[in-house]
């Protein structure tokens, strides 16, 4: 996925967000409601998300560098997994108090209809930006279906955005049935239970986050796709005997690192093997840009397998 996608998807969250957080903090003042004050806060720890999202994306654009030489791109992940850890702590921990607060001492909530225009204001600005996100998704995926999508995505920037996303359109669905009961029933207690339910769907969003970025962090391979290309384009090249070991790691959203063991043909000289090298390396970061870097080890057969040389 270009660079300049990834930084459209988090500004785009992140101005829908800021506009969303002022409103909500004012129909919470007016209204009274708990789950208003829980939408509130949500997207103000989404508006926070965004900023650290976009503060790791300029982070992990800079060039390599001696103690870095694969570069910074790695350098997302860890952002993003702060943005779950903040969906998650803050964010649910704050809705959940406020929302067990109005359970246990219930306050009933004045001019319901600001809180119910506000939640669909919000729906409208969260729902725009996550078709923002889902089709940068799916665009980049081919159009795979959104949980395979997300699963093979390595770009946090647009999987992140849309978990929040997700869980801010559930959450306002929460918050208007809260309310609604509430109204209905003359039990403001039901607020506070929209205000637990909004803080469960932050702490699942949270969790899905950090488990995404955890597998990224922790070395996660490139896609079967660019793996079986790799592989089935170097046993299939002229003076290759055998292909041995063979590695990848994503580095970052755009970043592969490819290793490979290679056994050449006895007849190849060391000139024609250098040549073999550097023509399947043209060959492969032309086909896949993604290739940010790609090593190649001539090894004998014999001392792979673990034989006398």
């Amino acid at each position: 996925m270009a660079q300049n996608e990834s930084t459209f998807v988090a500004a785009a969250a992140l101005t829908a967000n800021l506009a969303i957080a002022v409103i909500k903090y004012g129909a919470a003042f007016f209204t009274g409601s708990s789950s208003m004050m829980s939408e509130a806060i949500h997207s103000t720890v989404d508006c926070g998300n965004e900023v650290l999202l976009l503060f790791g994306l300029h982070r992990s654009r800079r060039p390599p560098n001696q103690s870095h030489p694969f570069g910074y791109g790695m350098e997302v992940y860890f952002w993003a997994l702060l943005m779950g850890v903040m969906l998650f702590g803050l964010g649910a921990g704050a809705a959940l108090l406020d929302g067990i607060r109005q359970i246990k001492h219930p306050e009933p909530i004045d001019r319901a209809w600001i809180s119910f225009a506000v939640l669909a204001v919000a729906a409208a600005a969260e729902g725009t930006s996550w078709a923002i996100s889902l089709r940068t998704l799916r665009r980049s995926q081919q159009g795979r279906a959104i949980y395979q999508a997300i699963r093979r995505s390595k770009d946090p920037s647009v999987f992140a955005v849309l978990f929040e996303d997700s869980a801010a359109l559930l959450g306002i669905l929460a918050a208007a049935i809260g309310i609604g009961l509430s109204k209905l029933t003359g039990q403001p207690f039901w607020d506070g239970v929209g205000s637990v339910v909004i803080a469960g769907l932050l702490a699942g969003a949270g969790l899905l986050l950090a488990r995404e970025c955890h597998g990224l962090l922790t070395g996660e391979s490139a896609v079967p796709e660019l793996r079986q290309d790799i592989e089935q384009t170097v046993r299939g090249w002229p003076g290759i005997a055998r292909l041995g070991e063979f590695a990848t790691m994503q580095i970052g959203p755009d970043a592969v690192l490819v290793t490979l063991s290679l056994d050449f043909e006895d007849r190849l000289s060391a000139a024609e093997v250098e040549r073999t090298v550097s023509d399947i390396e043209r060959e492969l970061k032309g086909r896949h840009r993604q290739i940010a870097r790609l090593f190649v080890e001539a090894q004998s057969l014999e001392r792979r397998e673990g034989s006398p040389a």
